[in-house]
């Protein structure tokens, strides 16, 4: 996928490539330039989603007022 089509996708269509990109290194079945390729693209996509999460919580940051406190919880992934 090229780079500039990235810009317009959003955050969780980006997230399950990343996954399926993941889910096809883990099957192990692939040539070494495959998986190259396919390493590389899933690096691009976890450092393209971590960027859109860091300009969320900015964002979230904007939005709270000064001086008040935002409570950080730890999310539990559900099964």
């Amino acid at each position: 996928m090229a780079k500039s089509k990235e810009k317009d996708q959003s955050f969780e269509a980006l997230f399950r490539e990343l996954e399926t990109t993941i889910a096809k290194l883990e099957a192990g079945d692939l040539s070494l330039d495959e998986s190259l390729a396919l390493f590389q693209r899933g690096m691009e996509l976890a450092n393209k989603c971590g960027e859109m999460l860091d300009q969320a919580e900015l964002r979230i940051k904007e939005l709270v007022p000064r001086g008040e406190q935002v409570k950080v919880e730890e999310f539990e992934e559900e099964e």
